[in-house]
């Protein structure tokens, strides 16, 4: 009887202990993008960064439980300058002043916690952002909808680029910039699509 008692016990236990998988949606890279828009005095720039990989992953109840997104930086594009001179802003940022993509051609997102607000899809996400290999908690608003196993996704950060190291520019390092000033926080946008 003792022994029932004691396999029955390990059972429950075992059954409590278990914790089912979490289901993995893999990124659509080619219909993924991240978004990017930066500024200075005399306005600003923007642009796309190509996303290299990424994931979501759902428990069995179907509630969202992590990103995570990897970045290429060295597939940066910039939207709202011409043929000419929009490359030569991309090889600036690409140069040891901004990101040093040669050294570092990669950026990455991973969430620590995942927060439902509604059941409408939207929640709060806090993670580590790694840029230059220096990594940053950030916190933003996302929304994920579902289109017949599909998901889509939004979600936007503004980052304070000083602390990964890119002050080149920023009145907050340097006197006597004028006009010259870009602005240390830059906004980022990740749209992503989502798929088993």
């Amino acid at each position: 009887m003792k022994k029932n008692v004691v396999v029955l016990v390990a059972l429950v236990a075992a059954l409590f202990a278990f914790k089912p998988a979490d289901s993995v949606l893999k990124f659509d890279t080619a219909a993924s993008n991240v978004l990017w828009k930066g500024y200075k005095v005399t306005g600003s720039h923007e642009g796309t960064v190509a996303v290299q990989y990424g994931d979501l992953k759902y428990n069995d109840a179907g509630a969202l439980t992590g990103i995570y997104v990897k970045m290429d930086m060295n597939k940066m594009v910039c939207t709202d300058l011409d043929a000419a001179t929009g490359p030569k802003l991309v090889g600036h940022l690409q140069a040891d002043d901004f990101f040093g993509t040669a050294k570092f051609p990669t950026a990455t997102f991973e969430s620590t916690k995942v927060t439902a607000r509604d059941t409408k899809g939207n929640y709060m996400v806090v993670g580590k952002l790694t840029i230059k290999d220096k990594t940053q908690e950030v916190k933003f608003y996302a929304n994920v909808a579902d289109n017949a196993g599909v998901k889509t996704g939004t979600g936007k950060l503004t980052i304070d680029r000083s602390k990964f190291d890119i002050k080149y520019g920023s009145g907050s390092f340097f006197d006597g910039l004028g006009d010259k000033t870009i602005y240390d926080e830059f906004d980022i946008t990740f749209n992503i699509v989502a798929k088993k």
